[in-house]
């Protein structure tokens, strides 16, 4: 009986090791594979090296903007002539860094002198708002790569650029010195949409919808004045008094999501 037993025994026992001799073997070829599958993804068999790779690529890649600067800066010109590309570029890159610093600080006064009231409202609420929330949001180490015009409309009394500047940053929030979100170690790459904004005629803006925006004629010959920053008719060279009563304003700017694009 001890005989059977034993011999039982020892059956259960080349059973074990066979089916550990099963699943280690089977372990290494997936071991094997899972490495040889890193290496041909990722560059290199180790998979944790791999991400980690990954994650330094995606945070050193600037994102690409929608460009078409070469095809609406004309455009601009030719309602305002005086319309000087570069200098709008810098100065809303300028806005939207003291913007990103203001919120960092919870300082309204690092607003660029150039901020428009608008801009500087919605920067108080989003200071006011985490205040609110009891955490401070942070954008440290700021870089513009890229800003170029995205659109051209003239609609309601207003001529709109849109404009879009690939940034990257630190992006975290902490609270009570404590980090509750973001990365420190890795920058963030994102797209910024800014809004340029010509006031032409305040009456159509409380009348959307209501005739064209370039609706004005000169006073002299009453023929219709077709570029809308113009201050001579292009008929009888009369003197036209401008539509617009306010220059270019920056007057808003939102990070771009799949929530707010």
């Amino acid at each position: 009986m001890q005989h059977v037993q034993n011999k039982e025994a020892n059956v259960g026992l080349v059973i074990a090791v066979a089916i550990l001799a099963v699943l280690t073997a089977a372990g290494v070829t997936v071991y094997i594979k899972v490495r040889r599958l890193s290496e041909s993804l990722l560059g290199t068999p180790d998979v944790t090296e791999g991400i980690n790779r990954i994650r330094e690529n995606v945070s050193t890649t600037p994102k690409s903007v929608s460009g078409m600067t070469r095809l609406m800066e004309p455009q601009i010109k030719r309602d305002f002539p005086e319309f000087v590309w570069e200098q709008f570029k810098r100065m809303s890159e300028r806005v939207l860094v003291s913007a990103l610093c203001a919120i960092t600080t919870e300082d309204i006064y690092k607003l660029d002198r150039e901020a428009s009231d608008e801009v500087r409202q919605q920067v108080q609420v989003r200071i006011d708002s985490n205040e609110a929330a009891g955490f401070t949001e942070h954008f440290d180490e700021i870089r513009v790569h890229q800003t170029e015009i995205s659109n051209y409309v003239k609609r309601d009394g207003r001529c709109v650029i849109s404009i879009q500047s690939a940034v990257e940053y630190f992006y975290y929030k902490s609270a009570s010195g404590k980090l509750i979100s973001g990365d420190k170690e890795y920058k963030k790459q994102t797209r910024y949409n800014m809004e340029l904004v010509y006031i032409q005629d305040i009456d159509m803006l409380d009348n959307a919808g209501i005739g064209s925006a370039v609706g004005t004629t000169c006073p002299n010959c009453g023929a219709p004045v077709r570029s809308l920053g113009a201050k001579k008719c292009e008929y009888c060279g009369s003197y036209v008094e401008p539509v617009n009563i306010k220059v270019w304003k920056l007057q808003s700017f939102h990070e771009v999501d799949y929530n707010h694009i």
